[in-house]
């Protein structure tokens, strides 16, 4: 199996154009051209994972944390991150990773969490902007709906869980070709033309725009395809930090603590006063999410759950909501599964092994 189509598989799912700009997703080590003989999926990359990859015959990891985060000024062994760069180079040991492009996605590592916790009409907590454009082009009206399934096939027209969407505006187009155009409709040097055509209105992604464009062009007969892409101010709602969704009881607030603790596998619940009222809206950010407090607030959540949250964050609360820190590893532990249902989904009869090393630097003494 070669690398380029276990990544194209992952950043289908998951496109790197989503990651934050702090972020370093992809080939961490490796060739990129390399031959994997298996996969081996893990949260973190750790001494003990490279080790249990050469054992288990995976010349490929695939994380959810990058093991690089900045640039190394040397590899010389100082410490874990050097040591594993300069092992897995020794045994032709691929490292990829897929971050903070896979914590936004609607259906990455959020979704996961919500799913485990059996909530109902989710959401995006945060959707991130400047990611949505509005491609207009026109057609003769013969070949309208060619150039339609051409953009749609490419991926444009999709808004949250409805695809080929577009508006069409029936209307006349006029031009007339130069000496040294090569005209579908009348003669180089000609006169004037006016052609019935459609004008199609559609929402393009930002990852998807090259392709769009491609295909659309593909299958126009004009010489010169007339199209305008126009950013648009609209929130991506399947795209953003966080989810926010329902249980389908209302739940006890200790009740719901004993559930979260068990359900998340967790050994220790930080958490800010209870408020004696039910549970029912529930906010969550897998890793490190203080920083959507008050987008859960305004979600209206009865209790918002992440992780690596400070003494005096907690604060923050103010009474209007309950915080629950389940810790950084427990709310992103099963990211791993998530590459495996990708993978398994694509590459059915390939090796592709969940890690069965802990990867979680945190201790509990009890």
């Amino acid at each position: 199996m070669k690398l380029t189509e276990i990544i194209a598989a992952i950043e289908q799912y998951a496109p790197p154009v989503y990651q934050e700009s702090y972020d370093n997703c992809g080939i961490q080590v490796g060739d990129p051209a390399a031959e994997i003989t298996g996969a081996l999926l893990t949260l973190d990359v750790t001494e003990a994972v490279l080790d249990e990859a050469m054992s288990r015959n995976c010349n490929l990891i695939v994380a959810h944390h990058p093991l690089i985060f900045s640039g190394l000024k040397r590899i010389t062994g100082s410490n874990y991150v050097e040591r594993i760069v300069q092992k897995a180079i020794k045994n032709d040991i691929v490292i990829y990773a897929a971050h903070t492009n896979l914590d936004n996605m609607h259906n990455g590592v959020n979704a996961m969490i919500a799913k485990k916790l059996g909530l109902v009409n989710n959401a995006v907590l945060a959707p991130m902007g400047n990611l949505l454009n509005k491609l207009y082009t026109y057609a003769p009206a013969a070949i309208a709906d060619k150039v339609r399934n051409a953009m749609f096939d490419a991926g444009a027209g999709a808004i949250g869980n409805y695809g080929e969407c577009s508006f069409n505006t029936v209307g006349e187009g006029t031009f007339r070709p130069g000496s040294e155009a090569n005209p579908a409709i009348g003669q180089a040097g000609g006169k004037r033309e006016a052609v019935a055509e459609v004008k199609i209105e559609v929402l393009v992604e930002k990852h998807r725009e090259s392709a769009v464009i491609s295909a659309m062009r593909a299958a126009h007969s004009y010489e010169e395809v007339a199209y305008e892409l126009v950013p648009i101010a609209n929130k991506h709602q399947q795209i953003g930090a966080g989810m926010v969704g329902n249980l389908t009881e209302p739940m006890d607030e200790v009740a719901f603590l004993t559930f979260l603790k068990s359900v998340m596998k967790t050994e220790c619940i930080r958490h800010t006063a209870l408020r004696g009222k039910k549970i029912e809206r529930v906010a969550l950010c897998g890793g490190a999410g203080s920083f959507l407090l008050k987008n859960a607030m305004h979600a209206k959540a009865d209790i918002f759950i992440t992780g690596d949250y400070k003494y005096h964050q907690f604060f923050d609360a103010e009474g209007r909501i309950i915080i629950a820190d389940i810790g950084h590893y427990e709310s992103e532990q099963f990211t791993p599964e998530i590459f495996e249902e990708v993978l398994k989904k694509k590459f059915p009869n390939f090796a592709i092994l969940l890690s069965n090393v802990l990867t979680n630097p945190v201790k509990y003494f009890r």
